[in-house]
């Protein structure tokens, strides 16, 4: 944690005239055990410190049945991702592989992310690091000092657990236990370009997928393995997979 929860201080950028110093719009972001400069940055910028945010974050997260699961610094600090999970909440989507919640907190003292909250379910899905999951909530707040937003992030991680964990209890069990039908194959078909249609209906054959939780699982496998990872096209594709599944399973059940 020390790679993350370092304490930082602003100084004032100034410029020296014959008067005196004079100020300027810009100020640094230091880190006060090292003496380092993060940034430099205008006097709009709101600091928010790491260790601020894990003070609200950790306890409730912790409270709820979260375990710390890494901590990860980035340009000596300047940047952050600390990353919990949730044991107790495991959906198996396959032998020996389970999925289980996870909430994600960025922040950074250089300006390239603000306040960043993200949570779902991630897995890995290959050797090379690739990894897929389904996003429950995505909350993202500037460093600004006019900014409110920014002091509800205690609000905001309540709802985050809450929303991540209705994903696992409510929307997971009825893709895994509802079976698809040919309509759906064809739906499912229609998500993708043409030119990936045989890749897609070769997978399907291959996986002979019974749910809708295997058709997902289909869904991925193609986008991360078979699509151009460039494309604009692959990533929209991939995020709106989910959502486009889990309507047609809720649909089916007469949730919808």
């Amino acid at each position: 944690m020390n790679d993350t929860l370092f304490p930082v201080f602003e100084a004032k950028v100034t410029y020296d005239t014959p008067s005196g110093d004079v100020p300027t719009n810009y100020k640094l972001i230091v880190r006060k055990d090292s003496h380092k400069i993060l940034s430099c940055m205008t006097n709009d910028y709101k600091l928010v410190e790491n260790q601020e945010i894990w003070d609200i974050a950790n306890p409730i997260i912790t409270k709820n049945g979260g375990k710390l699961k890494e901590t990860i610094a980035f340009g000596e600090g300047a940047r952050t991702v600390t990353k919990w999970h949730f044991p107790n909440h495991k959906v198996k989507v396959g032998k020996d592989d389970d999925m289980t919640p996870e909430i994600i907190i960025k922040n950074s003292y250089d300006g390239t992310v603000g306040v960043n909250i993200l949570a779902g379910a991630f897995r890995l899905v290959c050797s090379n690091g690739m990894v897929i999951g389904v996003i429950a909530t995505d909350y993202k707040n500037k460093h600004s000092v006019y900014n409110v937003a920014l002091k509800d992030i205690d609000g905001v991680i309540h709802e985050t657990i809450t929303r991540t964990k209705a994903i696992f209890k409510d929307e997971f069990p009825i893709l895994q236990d509802t079976d698809i039908k040919e309509k759906h194959i064809v739906k499912f078909l229609e998500m993708f370009p043409i030119q990936a249609n045989s890749i897609v209906t070769q997978k399907l054959i291959a996986d002979t997928p019974k749910t809708f939780w295997d058709l997902f699982n289909v869904g991925t496998s193609v986008t991360t393995h078979n699509m151009d990872r460039n494309s604009e096209s692959t990533h929209k594709l991939e995020d709106a997979l989910y959502k486009k599944i889990k309507g047609m399973a809720l649909s089916e059940v007469g949730v919808a």
